[in-house]
């Protein structure tokens, strides 16, 4: 291979990987999902090989490279379309800390020690398992913290200012993509009856049509409409 082939084959693979991965969206780089881990491996070494790899010629080193982009960028949308879908290909989070108590049986499924579970915490700015209300394991490798009230930032209960006492433990998503999240109900005991009424209230609209909904610490209803279902302005 002569310096000018070599020059080209680094130019062609740097410009498509750069021009692929922008394709792909931030989520690539930002979030490092099972998907975005075994698509970032794969695209750098096929972006290698095309560079100093002689036996594999640009047009096939080119194909191969949009065609792998391809496919995650299907599976991203089958991964947004469909809840079940996004449970297999990223998993789901999990809650590593309860009510202040660590459930180490969650902790066997994700593979987490309780040394790697505080070096976690520390990055949160925790130094105590003692201040931890919740933990939960994101799917991205992050873990997210809400700590004891007593731990918690100035509030209005600091400043003598009278506050509701709260209804659910954390927000609770309830509803995905027009789908009721059953398990999530009863980990607030709660049901759908429960649920349906607080979707009365709010102005009734079809629960297919309903892309998010959350359940709020005080019991409040956070309700998000598909674009769809939303009426023209």
């Amino acid at each position: 291979m002569d310096i000018i082939e070599q020059i080209l084959r680094l130019v062609i693979a740097f410009s498509s990987l750069l021009i692929l991965t922008k394709i792909m969206g931030r989520k690539e780089i930002s979030e490092m999902t099972f998907i975005n881990f075994v698509s970032g491996i794969a695209l750098g070494t096929m972006g290698a090989s095309l560079a100093v790899n002689s036996a594999v010629s640009i047009r096939n080193g080119v194909i191969a490279l949009i065609a792998w982009s391809t496919f995650t960028v299907i599976l991203g949308f089958v991964d947004i379309k469909s809840k079940k879908a996004r449970e297999v290909l990223q998993g789901k989070p999990v809650i590593l800390v309860k009510n202040g108590q660590i459930l180490e049986h969650e902790m066997r499924k994700v593979r987490l020690d309780i040394d790697e579970l505080t070096a976690l915490l520390r990055q949160k700015d925790v130094f105590s398992i003692t201040e931890v209300d919740f933990a939960i394991f994101e799917t991205d490798g992050r873990l997210s913290v809400m700590k004891k009230e007593n731990q918690q930032p100035l509030t209005k209960g600091d400043m003598n200012i009278a506050t509701n006492k709260p209804v659910f433990p954390i927000p609770t998503e309830v509803i995905a993509d027009g789908r009721i999240i059953s398990a999530n109900l009863k980990n607030i005991n709660t049901d759908e009856h429960w649920l349906k009424d607080k979707i009365l209230h709010a102005g009734n609209p079809p629960i297919s049509s309903i892309f998010y909904a959350e359940v709020q610490k005080d019991g409040s209803l956070y309700l998000d409409l598909k674009k769809d279902y939303l009426p023209n302005k």
